[in-house]
């Protein structure tokens, strides 16, 4: 039982980091010049001047429906785990982890809507760049935290607590 809790405990940590990554790190979109645009700032590396000169991402409701879902998940990802660890050292024998299962499904469904959203409209947030460029890792990284999030929140709901 105990390798299953520290199993359990380790996977919500690394959904953690990929959904604290993803939110945060700048490589949503990859330029053709290697150039990196993410959620929040629009950050490009000067030579003549040798400095960064960095501007708000576009003004597009999606992309602000994108950092707003990211964040959800982030929240209700965290609030999953800190609930988990509360009802691990409180909730007798035999009970369930319902609540903590339910914030894990909400931050799998915030991520998957999120990176959907952005794959749809990711030609209307980068119209006025360079034609070109692709996803950037931390796309990828969103999507990876959705079915690892699914499949941790099925756990929870599943998991009972035994001694």
């Amino acid at each position: 039982m105990s390798f299953l809790l520290f199993a359990i405990t380790g996977l919500h940590v690394l959904i953690l980091v990929l959904l604290f990554v993803a939110t945060l790190d700048k490589s949503w979109w990859v330029l053709p010049d290697d150039e990196t645009v993410n959620l929040w700032y629009d950050c490009l590396y000067d030579n003549s001047t040798q400095s960064w000169m960095c501007a708000s991402v576009a003004e597009s409701q999606w992309l602000h429906a994108v950092q707003a879902l990211m964040v959800l998940a982030l929240l209700f990802s965290s609030f999953a785990f800190v609930l988990f660890m509360y009802q691990l050292y409180t909730m007798e024998r035999g009970g369930l982890f319902y609540a903590t299962g339910v914030c894990q499904l909400l931050a799998c469904l915030s991520v998957f809507t999120a990176a959907l959203i952005y794959a749809i409209h990711v030609g209307e947030f980068h119209q006025h760049r360079q034609r070109g460029g692709s996803f950037g890792y931390c796309f990828v990284l969103a999507w990876l935290a959705f079915p690892l999030a699914l499949l941790s929140g099925i756990m929870y709901i599943h998991l009972r607590k035994r001694e």
